[in-house]
């Protein structure tokens, strides 16, 4: 392919990603406290982070919080399941592959992406805490993206959940022996992670982490915001 093409090809590519930007922002800007819940496309309904994932999503949705999730099958269907058979918002955003992923029909509002970073940047800007079920590699690359935002200090920083102790129990070990015993990284750099196997300790973190962000805006800004679900 002659030079000339491949930049005009590459140019085009260029608003391609800006109209993701655009859409998603457009999209997604009535949402105030979401919260992105992750894990493996692979789990069916019988399987026990299955039906956790349901319950947890209802309960989130009980105190106001949107639902994001990747739109497919599994954990992300799950999630999406809970809020919206409890009458919550259940964002998916979804992402076009080789071995096409089918979206879940649990979605209120549903969004399509070509390009994995733009969709990332959707579910840590429109979040206040993540949570991650078990999960393969795309559950661990947003878990350990956003953390490394945080530590960072590139975005704001919010909770980072891992639920399942006997699935995530090896990774803290590896973080709290291997990492810190090598000095790269810090006991600070740790504090922003909870391993629980309790769906009220992740309610309770995210409705605390929720207060504590309408009193610093109201700080700021002189102006209590609306983000908790009224009376």
């Amino acid at each position: 392919m002659p030079i000339e093409d491949l930049k005009g090809k590459e140019t085009w590519r260029l608003f391609r990603i800006m109209s993701e930007f655009v859409k998603g922002f457009e999209e997604l800007s009535d949402i105030k406290m979401g919260i992105s819940i992750f894990g493996s496309a692979r789990f069916d309904t019988n399987d026990k982070y299955y039906k956790e994932a349901v319950s947890l999503s209802k309960r989130l949705s009980d105190c106001g919080f949107t639902i994001i999730t990747g739109g497919g099958p599994g954990i992300m269907e799950a999630a999406n399941k809970g809020a919206l058979e409890n009458g919550g918002e259940s964002v998916g955003l979804n992402i076009t592959l080789p071995q096409e992923q089918e979206p879940n029909r649990y979605q209120s509002k549903s969004l399509d992406f070509r390009y994995f970073f733009v969709r990332k940047v959707m579910f840590v800007k429109y979040a206040i805490g993540y949570v991650c079920m078990p999960g393969g590699f795309g559950t661990m690359d947003e878990f350990f993206e956003a953390l490394t935002l945080i530590q960072t200090h590139k975005i704001y920083p919010f909770p980072m959940i891992l639920f399942g102790s006997d699935y995530w129990q090896p990774i803290i070990d590896f973080m709290q022996t291997s990492m810190l015993e090598y000095g790269t990284i810090s006991e600070k750099d740790l504090e922003f992670i909870t391993l629980t196997d309790d769906p009220e300790v992740v309610v309770d973190i995210m409705c605390k982490h929720r207060k504590w962000k309408e009193d610093v805006i109201e700080k700021a800004t002189g102006t209590r915001p609306k983000l908790s679900p009224e009376d």
